[in-house]
């Protein structure tokens, strides 16, 4: 395990699961340089177990672990925790693995080999989501047909059934639902969602307009629409 003693963006605790030592070694510089504070495991079994004791604000989740999936840490680190940021960082970069990350959890998603510079950017927007900075708002309740979003609990219901999100999902439907029945193009989506359009992240709306889909209209009549060529919308079922 690692630590840092900086606090230039207060004292941010950053788990860090991978079983590659060079690369947990250059995460954990990077998050040290960054004030905030590094712990560091390769194995599955004691990231849980690290989970628990440093409570950490986000957690960097390698997909490839050598004893149990990441997918399943994933699974049971949200069992623990429902508003635990994880940025999955795998090799997996197929578009079946990208859902099953998101389904069991997962708030980002970043493929092997990786900009450093990139996971920092998107560890830093993660925690911007959840952090303190992030309570300004939180007492808005958004209610779209029987579509209901609270701010202050980061819930959802539909019908008055609770529908669980991850972090990124949270903040993807507050967008939509923040501009109803608007078509929102990707572009707008990346840069108000993910503050930044990625390389090689073509394909990440869709993923996450996808994950949204399943857990929102499935069995439901649909309220999130694709307009072809120009993005995203989402409109009362019944309208």
């Amino acid at each position: 395990m690692s630590g840092a003693s900086g606090t230039r963006e207060g004292t941010v605790r950053v788990l860090i699961v991978d079983d590659e030592p060079e690369l947990t070694e250059l995460l954990s510089a990077a998050v040290s340089e960054a004030g905030w504070h590094a712990f560091a495991t390769g194995d599955a079994r004691s990231a849980l177990r690290l989970a628990r004791d440093c409570a950490p604000d986000v957690v960097v989740l390698d997909g490839m672990l050598p004893d149990i999936d990441g997918v399943q840490v994933l699974r049971r680190l949200r069992s623990e925790n429902t508003r635990l940021p994880v940025l999955m960082l795998t090799a997996r970069d197929a578009l079946e693995h990208r859902l099953d990350g998101l389904s069991a959890g997962a708030d980002d998603y970043v493929t092997k080999p990786f900009s450093l510079e990139e996971v920092m950017l998107r560890l830093r927007g993660l925690l911007r989501r959840t952090g303190p900075a992030a309570a300004a708002d939180r007492g808005t309740v958004r209610v779209l047909g029987d579509l209901v979003l609270a701010e202050s609990t980061r819930e959802l219901q539909r019908g008055g059934t609770p529908i669980p999100l991850t972090s990124r999902e949270f903040d993807l439907l507050r967008f939509l639902m923040s501009h109803p029945h608007q078509v929102l193009s990707k572009a707008q989506i990346l840069d108000h969602v993910w503050n930044a359009s990625f390389d090689g992240e073509g394909n990440l709306v869709e993923v996450y307009i996808h994950g949204l889909r399943a857990k929102i209209d499935k069995g439901r009549a649909p309220m999130i629409r694709t307009v072809r060529g120009v993005g995203y919308a989402i409109r009362a079922a019944d309208a």
